[in-house]
């Protein structure tokens, strides 16, 4: 099986050094707590290499009992790039323009494979998850490695991948369904978060393998805000693109995080998917969320991520890089 990833360090066990920091891999593939770091005081600036690192690394890193106030989140996210604004359809929290609250009591699950806010031609590069209250029991989050997903693919398979395109809306997966019908089935806090989440409507054409902006790597832009692939019929895109998603989530891929008051999670949002469980019935999950303004995505032909309806300009301009 091919080696999932250049950067990799060696797999012996433990707690390694890597430069400044000390790293706990959770699996060969996907996933890293950095132990040692307390944020709320601030990183030197090659503290935060040795992070941005270890994201190349391990895809998403973890960091237990930092008990950040939403100031202190924003304050750390932007030594990693200029913030995006919270969301482009769901507001902020009042007078935290870059902070997107995802609150199970106002309809905020996020229990789709996705990778962020693709449904725009320039999604976020890195996305900064803390929590803030947590049900007794579920509530974790998957995160699964696209470049590796790309990697266990057949040769023959790769090559089909690379010639592909896929259009991703939000209109998609969190709403595919028919909203009356919807209705019926759900709560009224989550029918009035989906009608949000699809007020203004985004779709975008992506390459179905980018190239990482910083290591090379090959991974697969797929997740659920996939609608379908250009120049094949609904039946067809939805087999081929199951097909390729099953690569990126199956166990050997990925990560999964038990959630404690006062963790942050990173994740590198050019190669990872994630996933909230929904597991934790009428109970409260309440998690607040920052994104770095990324950088549009390109295939390996070369071609970039095209907008193919609405406009992320606002999403990805009203930065706030201070409370």
């Amino acid at each position: 099986m091919t080696t999932t990833n250049s950067l990799q360090p060696g797999l012996s066990g433990g707690v390694a050094e890597n430069g400044p920091l000390q790293v706990r891999r959770i699996t060969a593939r996907t996933g890293a707590e950095i132990l040692g770091l307390d944020l709320a005081a601030g990183l030197d600036d090659e503290q935060v290499r040795a992070v941005r690192d270890a994201l190349l690394r391990h895809r998403v890193v973890f960091f237990r009992g930092q008990h950040l106030s939403s100031e202190d989140q924003i304050a750390f996210a932007s030594r990693f790039g200029t913030l995006t604004s919270a969301h482009p359809t769901i507001p902020a929290v009042a007078e935290l323009p870059p902070v997107l609250e995802l609150d199970s009591l106002r309809g905020g699950q996020a229990d789709q494979w996705h990778t962020d806010v693709t449904f725009v031609d320039v999604p976020p590069t890195y996305s900064f998850l803390r929590a803030i209250a947590l049900p007794e029991v579920g509530g974790d989050t998957l995160w699964a490695n696209t470049v590796a997903g790309y990697e266990d693919l057949r040769p023959e398979l790769k090559q089909f991948a690379d010639q592909l395109r896929a259009v991703h809306t939000n209109q998609y997966d969190y709403a595919r369904a028919d909203l009356t019908t919807l209705g019926n089935e759900i709560d009224s806090s989550r029918l009035a978060y989906l009608k949000q989440f699809i007020s203004t409507k985004y779709e975008t054409e992506h390459p179905v393998v980018r190239i990482h902006p910083e290591t090379d790597e090959r991974a697969l832009l797929l997740g659920s805000f996939v609608q379908r692939l250009v120049g094949y019929p609904s039946a067809a895109s939805l087999d081929i693109v199951r097909l390729l998603q099953a690569s990126v989530t199956k166990p050997e891929n990925t990560v999964r995080w038990h959630w404690e008051i006062g963790d942050l999670a990173i994740w590198d949002n050019r190669s990872t998917q994630h996933y909230a469980t929904f597991d934790y019935g009428k109970a409260h999950r309440k998690m607040q969320r920052v994104t770095t303004i990324g950088t549009v995505p390109f295939g390996i032909d070369g071609k970039p991520s095209v907008a193919l309806v609405g406009d992320s300009a606002a999403y990805n301009s009203r930065a706030v890089n201070a409370a």
